[in-house]
């Protein structure tokens, strides 16, 4: 299972931090020394590139040579609307995708063969979010907190862990935005973030 990170439009820097937030609970120093483990971590060049862009991403995924593998996508604010994009055209020529978070995604549409998770800086973001997809288990940070913030400390990110039973019934349980997101990338198959 190989991890592709999309930032948004910010400095490079912000995603290093989200990485390091994410690190700790994996218990693995974030100085990214092991390069077999950051060999398995794609972070697209979003400073360098539109985030915004599917086309730009897919072709980043095309020129790092994936193919054959599972990708599981996390992205941020711009950078949901590009990867979002960038899957379905992995999928359609005949890549996998094992999963898809979209960090404060807000007004894009996510509709997908493949587990979408949504994870929000605030419960409006959530609410209104979840009206355009991503119905899977989500987060949203409660109290809010700003929105670069989501992906600069996400072990920071204190809210509620909502998950919804076979039957429908909804259940919320306390969490961070970043134990929420290692959880789930467990599950998934990922080994690591740095």
């Amino acid at each position: 299972m190989r991890l592709v990170i999309c930032p948004g439009v910010h400095e490079p820097k912000l995603t290093d931090c989200f990485l390091a937030g994410l690190s700790g609970l994996w218990g693995l120093a974030a100085d990214r020394q092991n390069q077999q483990i950051v060999d398995r971590v794609k972070i697209f060049p979003a400073h360098k590139y539109p985030p915004f862009s599917a086309l730009d991403i897919f072709h980043f995924l095309c020129s790092e040579e994936l193919g054959g593998e599972s990708l599981v996508f996390v992205s941020f604010s711009a950078g949901v609307a590009g990867a979002i994009g960038a899957a379905w055209m992995w999928q359609q020529l005949g890549g996998q995708v094992g999963a898809f978070f979209a960090l404060d995604g807000w007004g894009v549409p996510l509709v997908g063969n493949f587990p979408i998770h949504r994870i929000s800086h605030d419960r409006f973001t959530h609410w209104s979010s979840a009206i355009l997809g991503g119905g899977g288990e989500s987060f949203y940070a409660d109290p809010a907190i700003e929105h670069l913030d989501l992906w600069r400390t996400p072990q920071t990110a204190k809210g509620w862990h909502v998950s919804q039973s076979a039957a429908g019934i909804e259940t919320v349980a306390p969490t961070t935005a970043a134990k929420f997101l290692v959880h789930l990338l467990k599950q998934y198959g990922v080994q690591s973030v740095v």
